[in-house]
């Protein structure tokens, strides 16, 4: 089953696909740091760009479409006017890839796309109103949607993001991926040798440590069993209360680019080639492999139970 995967990011979404028996034949992202871990890790076929400026024309052929796509408010969100109201938002450019693979007699059987869980309130719902109808009405998918967390997947990370997984067969019955045990804590997955560049200095162990300042207020925590969500901000430091940070050696430190994989579900041999600083931003905005991963096998039950699944 051929992919195209759209914001490809350094690939946690498209490795969940990858695992389940898919394959991805062309991914895209902007970001060359981004597409610098994914070519060391899944090879060349990712292209560096701009999604809005790259020509449908060269797109491959492709069954699947997947993507994690960043969200952007929506200029005429009540206005009711189909793809004008979308225009402009990067959601539009997946709705328009997949229209003009229509309009050529090649709807790709199955659209997969990961947002954060606030898309479906984002503007009093009215954003998730429009995606929704322009899949269904505008396109004719089947659709489902469901907000999938983390820590429901294997994996000690409290991550909660929606889902939209979308059929062109209109039999189609989908179920999203029952939950599993949790039988991981962070402290689980924490590396044994760590550089002291990553514990705090006794000068900003008190910021990094406080409750908040000014008008902003929230419960400073270290050592949780279940991670916070990782951000793509982490490299600048926030406070324990947004961050995650971890006693060892009765020193306080920071999660390593590696710890951070492992709480995405990378395994140990994904290569980090990035500095630490883009490696916080590429797994702070990852999806997690474990949740991919389970999307990606019950997507494939179902066309198998179609009888749409093939091994191209």
């Amino acid at each position: 089953m051929r992919v195209l995967s759209l914001f490809c990011g350094c690939g946690g979404l498209d490795k969940g696909f990858d695992e389940t028996g898919y394959n991805i034949v062309w991914a895209n992202d902007f970001d060359k740091y981004a597409v610098e871990t994914y070519k060391a890790n899944f090879g060349d076929n990712v292209i560096l760009g701009d999604i809005n400026e790259i020509e449908l024309n060269s797109l491959p052929e492709f069954d699947v479409l997947i993507g994690g796509f960043p969200c952007q408010p929506f200029s005429m969100m009540g206005a009711e006017k189909g793809f004008e109201d979308t225009r402009g938002t990067l959601f539009f450019r997946i709705a328009e890839i997949l229209k003009y693979k229509i309009d050529q007699g090649r709807k790709p059987r199955t659209v997969i796309l990961e947002n954060v869980r606030s898309l479906r309130t984002h503007n009093k719902g009215k954003t998730f109103k429009t995606i929704k109808r322009v899949l269904e009405n505008e396109l004719n998918y089947k659709v489902f949607d469901q907000v999938l967390n983390t820590a429901d997947y294997g994996i000690p990370q409290t991550r909660n993001r929606t889902y939209i997984v979308c059929f062109a067969n209109d039999n189609a019955e989908f179920e999203f991926p029952d939950k599993q045990e949790l039988n991981l804590t962070l402290q689980d997955l924490l590396e044994t040798e760590v550089d002291d560049k990553y514990f705090l200095s006794e000068r900003i162990l008190p910021t990094i440590l406080s409750d908040g300042t000014g008008g902003y207020k929230a419960k400073s925590e270290i050592d949780l069993k279940i991670a916070r969500p990782l951000c793509a901000t982490m490299a600048k430091m926030h406070r324990a209360c947004q961050d995650n940070y971890v006693t060892q050696n009765n020193r306080v430190r920071r999660l390593t680019p590696r710890e951070c994989a492992r709480l995405q579900g990378f395994p140990d041999d994904f290569v980090i080639p990035v500095s630490d600083s883009q490696a916080y931003k590429q797994f702070g905005n990852a999806v997690t492999v474990n949740v991919s991963r389970a999307v990606a096998a019950k997507v494939r039950q179902e066309l198998e139970r179609l009888d749409e699944w093939n091994d191209e």
